[in-house]
């Protein structure tokens, strides 16, 4: 008999990207419960012709008038990535306040179109100004911290609906620029769905806004944006491993192009 493979426990990290459980550390207070209406979404709205054309009108503005104004960025896309139709994942390092407007503005038309980034419900939709500016800027869809199962699901969901997403799996900014490790929920993700996952290194955002800063410094720091060959799970490959190919694959990313900034 051939022995059976151990099943993978359900990671904390997916549940988070679908609104389960979340368990707080000592040192760090429970989020606050997350609006109701935030439960309530429809995958059709992030494809909606009218906010698509909204969106292309506010990012014209944001990214191209504001943002690409104060930073010197350098985008190199793997045909892969250019070629890429239908739902995928967008994963990248994070370490500034810079990164979804970098990644937002920088992965091929395709992706870029209807990309919705995971906010976090508690803090992005709790006051209507900071919910109209993620959502009419990101595509932002809510990420429950709390545990509440208030959102449970939206992502696949998403997913299924064609809706490109984009997820930092280090969870949080790096304090020091230097990258984390990945949680496994975006490969956990990919794998479920059975979408891609594109692989995005960002060198330069943290010398150019690290976290605590308010506003880029001057003169313009040079960003590189480097997009990566899109990946997919293996027949029967553990997601673990697939998120250990995944995280390889963006710190390969950022080894090679860093001596762009270095040189």
């Amino acid at each position: 008999m051939t022995p059976r493979e151990p099943r993978e426990p359900r990671d904390p990290v997916q549940r988070s990207i679908d609104g389960g459980s979340r368990s707080s550390s000592p040192e760090e207070p429970a989020p606050p419960a997350p609006p109701a209406s935030s439960a309530h979404l429809d995958a059709a709205r992030f494809r909606s012709p009218v906010r698509r054309v909204a969106r292309r009108i506010a990012q014209a503005v944001f990214l191209r008038g504001l943002v690409y104004h104060v930073i010197r960025r350098t985008v190199v896309t793997h045909p892969g990535a250019a070629a890429l139709e239908g739902a995928c994942i967008v994963v990248a390092n994070h370490s500034s306040h810079l990164d979804a407007p970098l990644v937002l503005g920088s992965v091929p038309p395709r992706i870029r179109r209807d990309l919705a980034t995971g906010v976090a419900a508690d803090y992005f939709f709790t006051a209507p100004h900071k919910r109209v500016f993620t959502e009419l800027i990101f595509n932002a869809f809510p990420v429950d911290r709390t545990g509440s199962g208030a959102n449970r699901g939206l992502s696949k969901q998403l997913l299924k609906s064609g809706v490109p997403l984009l997820i930092f799996p280090e969870g949080t900014r790096s304090r020091t620029g230097k990258m984390g490790s990945f949680k496994v929920g975006a490969a956990g993700l990919a794998k479920a769905v059975g979408v891609p996952v594109v692989p995005v290194a960002l060198i330069g955002a943290y010398e150019a806004m690290p976290r605590g800063a308010n506003w880029p410094r001057r003169r313009r720091p040079p960003v590189v944006v480097a997009v990566g060959e899109p990946l997919r799970a293996r027949e029967k490959e553990p997601t673990a491993s697939f998120n250990d190919r995944i995280e390889a694959s963006v710190r390969a990313l950022y080894a090679e192009h860093r001596p762009r900034l270095d040189g």
